[in-house]
């Protein structure tokens, strides 16, 4: 379900919620049952968690400036976990 606003010129703003793409341009003011018209507004991503907001700074930030990558990185070394029962065994 998605949040749409209308506007009645009579009582101002109001919010439906309907499914997703099947929000007609007209609504009918839930108070005076006058014809509303449909606002197109911004969605609400002020909600988000700081964790979603730093990731999308930075797919921002690379769109401008693009990390350059010169060299292949260097491969990491496999790490095991080591089995508290094994960990004394002698490694080759």
């Amino acid at each position: 379900m998605a949040t749409y606003e209308y506007s009645c010129n009579r009582c101002g703003s109001f919010d439906v919620q309907l499914p997703i793409g099947t929000a007609p341009a007209e609504q009918g003011c839930p108070q005076c049952s006058n014809t509303a018209r449909r606002v197109y507004s911004s969605p609400a991503t002020a909600f988000t968690s700081p964790a979603v907001a730093g990731l999308r700074g930075q797919e921002e930030k690379s769109r401008e400036n693009p990390a350059v990558v010169t060299r292949v990185p260097p491969k990491a070394a496999a790490r095991r976990p080591v089995h508290p029962a094994v960990a004394r065994l002698p490694r080759p």
